[in-house]
C-alpha cells in the first residue's frame, strides 16, 4: 500500500517513470519479505520515507498520497520486524495476546495517520474521489482489525 500510494502520487504530477520504479521497488520489497531478508525492510522504510519527504517538502506533491506512502512503509516495516521478533515464540495464549495488542495498536495508529492525511488533503483542497476510496478502504480495514483485536482481548 505504501509503494502504491507513493507511485500514484508521483504519477499524478507527471512522473510516471519514477512511479514505475517505486512499484518495482515495492515488488522487490514483497519478494524480500517472502525470502525472509529481514535487513531489506530497513532499506524499504528508508526509501519510502525519502520518497515521501522528497515529494512532500521539496516538490509540493499532494500531501495525502505522500503521507499514505510513508504510513504504508512504516506499517510494512513494523509488521515485518514484529514477525521476525516473534518467529521463535511459542503460540501460547500470552503470545497470541501480545500479537493481538500489537495489531490493535498499529491499526489505531494507521487510522490516526490517515486522519491527519485526510485533514491535509482537505486543507489543500486536493481531496479527490480516488483519495476518498483509499481512505474508505483504510478505515474499513482498520476498524475491522480493531474490532477483531478488541474481541480477542475480551475472551
Amino acid at each position: 500500500m505504501g509503494s502504491g500510494s507513493l507511485a500514484w502520487g508521483y504519477a499524478q504530477v507527471g512522473l510516471p517513470n519514477f512511479a514505475q520504479w517505486i512499484i518495482i521497488f515495492g515488488l522487490v520489497w514483497l519478494f524480500a519479505v517472502w525470502q525472509r531478508w529481514q535487513w531489506f525492510s530497513y532499506v524499504g522504510l528508508g526509501f519510502n520515507l525519502l520518497a515521501a519527504a522528497l515529494g512532500l517538502w521539496f516538490l509540493n506533491f499532494p500531501p495525502g498520497w505522500m503521507f499514505a506512502g510513508a504510513i504504508g512503509g512504516l506499517v510494512a516495516w513494523d509488521l515485518t520486524y514484529f514477525r521476525y521478533r516473534q518467529r521463535f515464540a511459542t503460540l501460547d495464549p500470552e503470545q497470541r495476546a501480545i500479537q493481538s495488542r500489537h495489531l490493535t495498536r498499529i491499526s489505531f495508529l494507521t487510522l490516526l495517520g490517515f486522519g491527519f492525511a485526510n485533514l491535509a488533503m482537505i486543507l489543500k483542497f486536493q481531496f479527490t474521489f480516488k483519495w476518498a476510496l483509499l481512505s474508505i478502504g483504510v478505515v474499513v480495514l482498520g476498524i475491522t482489525q480493531l474490532v477483531i483485536g478488541l474481541r480477542k482481548r475480551d475472551k
